[in-house]
């Protein structure tokens, strides 16, 4: 049995394995995984989003965690790059965030970064697994003055704007542009309000007012019609929009034209490359980067890698071959040369420093770059089986496949979160595109749903 997929945990709030049981054998599992000097005592530091079932997870996994004798510092609703950047600033051997990140509010999620701030590997995943499933740590207590203590520390909110402040050029300032920010009613409630704030801009904040079940809920990054809407109607020169757990980012320009992770990795990407600063010359995409953004780096000198889904797999690739810049189209962007996992808030930063550098508006920033068509449909299913022992399904994939004639892309692929198979389609010709999506999703509906 698996309980981390490709970004941690993930699943429904109190249905195994996000129940209070497993997350506390978790913090047990962690520390003792992470105890290659026996005589330190463990820092690990504990965040969440603003789920409602965030409450339940944090106090079992804190249970588990001091249970083996480390220390627990809770910081409350924080975005999970903050958690990367703490647990780097703050000396700690591990950091866990408590999200399901742009998931439904019922659903929750836990993943861990190591001392250097960056997700687990596979293999100390595998190990954390193996011993939250077995008995083997059933035996191992700490006693007395050996029980772990837990602290909450107040002032994180604080150290994270300097840390974000401080990316933003000293010498370029916000003033004189009107923001219009949507922070999903997730992890940026107060943080993405308040640096923008303090960088001069006038900010107009929307989805800051999380209950513990709005959390993405048509809004934010994942809804980007809201963020669109409000843009336009207070006529404003970018709209940005998070998502849960503060990670991605979407931006609007002041014509009201989204601006996708793909687009803003060729902003940023063309301008350090002008500026010298783009490592290797190479940005970092996945599978699903779309053609346009190849073909808009290739003309600008820069060369795109496709690695799998998934920012861990962004990140190991930039990490083996010294490349600063990465993404998804979801707006999952990691520029390592500031924070080592994806930051909405410091991406955000970067495309507006660039806006006021140029003295630009975002849209013109754009001009060369050109989406080809795509759409991508979720199938829903009831259970995770592969896809290639399918026959029916593999002739609708082959089928669609000499459709597009090699001047298209197609990608079927099962969501590491979800429950559901991810049907993409690149074309120019927007029927193939509508004729393939619906043959391929009822096949797969016929034998999965």
């Amino acid at each position: 049995m698996k309980i981390f997929g490709t970004d941690g945990i993930r699943g429904k709030a109190n249905i195994f394995p996000l129940v209070g049981d497993v997350a506390y054998r978790l913090g047990k599992a962690l520390v003792y995984a992470l105890d290659s000097q026996k005589n330190k005592k463990k820092k690990i530091i504990i965040g969440k989003d603003t789920r409602i079932s965030g409450y339940m997870l944090e106090s079992a996994i804190t249970s588990g965690i001091v249970s083996m004798g480390a220390d627990a510092y809770l910081v409350g609703p924080m975005p999970t790059p903050a958690i990367a950047f703490l647990v780097k600033s703050m000396r700690a051997d591990a950091g866990v965030v408590i999200s399901a990140s742009h998931n439904p509010f019922d659903d929750n999620g836990i993943k861990i970064f190591s001392h250097e701030g960056i997700k687990i590997s596979v293999e100390l995943e595998e190990l954390i697994e193996s011993y939250t499933l077995s008995n083997a740590l059933d035996n191992i207590k700490f006693l007395g003055a050996n029980i772990g203590k837990v602290f909450r520390i107040r002032d994180t909110l604080g150290r994270y704007i300097v840390f974000a402040k401080n990316v933003f050029p000293y010498n370029l300032e916000l003033d004189g542009l009107r923001l219009v920010i949507d922070c999903a009613n997730g992890a940026t409630y107060k943080v993405a309000p308040m640096i923008f704030e303090e960088l001069g801009a006038e900010v107009i904040v929307t989805n800051n007012e999380p209950n513990g079940i709005n959390i993405n809920e048509k809004c934010g990054s994942t809804y980007p019609n809201n963020i669109i809407e409000k843009t336009t109607l207070f006529r404003a020169d970018v709209g940005i929009a998070f998502d849960g757990d503060g990670d991605r980012v979407v931006m609007v320009d002041e014509t009201g034209k989204l601006i996708d992770g793909d687009a803003i990795l060729s902003i940023l990407a063309i301008d350090l490359k002008n500026k010298g600063k783009l490592k290797n010359n190479t940005v970092v995409g996945t599978i699903m980067s779309n053609f346009g953004l190849e073909h808009t780096l290739k003309q600008n000198g820069i060369n795109l890698e496709r690695v799998d889904v998934g920012d861990k797999y962004i990140i190991q690739r930039m990490l083996e071959k010294n490349y600063n810049l990465g993404g998804e189209p979801s707006g999952h962007i990691v520029l390592s040369d500031f924070n080592t996992t994806g930051d909405g808030i410091i991406t955000a930063l970067a495309v507006l420093s660039i806006i006021v550098e140029k003295n630009v508006k975002l849209s013109s920033l754009l001009t060369n770059f050109t989406k080809v068509p795509e759409k991508t449909k979720n199938v829903h299913v009831s259970k995770k089986v592969n896809l290639e022992e399918i026959d029916d399904i593999q002739k609708a994939i082959e089928h669609v496949k000499n459709s597009l004639n090699g001047e298209g892309r197609l990608i079927v692929r099962y969501s590491g979160t979800e429950p559901v198979v991810r049907v993409t389609i690149e074309s120019k010709d927007i029927n193939i595109i509508n004729e393939g999506i619906e043959l391929i999703s009822k096949t797969i509906e016929k034998h999965l749903s």
